[in-house]
């Protein structure tokens, strides 16, 4: 009797051993992909009738293309510019020079502000420190 209670309690360590190990490691699985955010943001248009695609980000500048509802476009930077319905941030898109408003375009992951996205040698250079008009 006293073997087979050695037996047992050997086997109940084991299995409580790999039960740990199983639950640590599968919370570590599935908790890691559900915090990472998209190393790539975009966003998803959301407005019935579609969006403009400006040059600027304002609806002062002209129209260089269309997205439909539901579109999907890769997003480079944000700024804060012309307000519309409420929102101030305009998105510039990643594959193209134009401007969405935010207001019409649900984003999915961190999208920077153009300030930390565009830095060029021209940003520190004498040329623009000096410049004038």
């Amino acid at each position: 009797m006293c073997k087979t209670l050695k037996t047992r309690t050997r086997a109940w360590a084991v299995g409580t051993g790999a039960a740990t190990a199983a639950v640590t490691l599968g919370g570590t699985l599935l908790v890691s992909p559900a915090e990472a955010a998209p190393a790539r943001p975009y966003g998803t248009v959301v407005a019935q009738t579609g969006v403009n695609e400006r040059q600027y980000p304002s609806t002062d500048s002209s129209v260089l293309g269309f997205l439909k509802y539901g579109s999907q476009v890769g997003l480079k930077c944000k700024v804060r510019a012309q307000n519309i319905g409420g929102n101030e941030i305009w998105y510039l898109l990643r594959d193209r020079a134009t401007w969405v408003s935010a207001k019409y375009v649900d984003n999915t992951g961190f999208v920077k502000y153009c300030k930390d996205v565009q830095r060029n040698s021209l940003t520190h250079s004498t040329q623009a420190k000096t410049a004038k008009g």
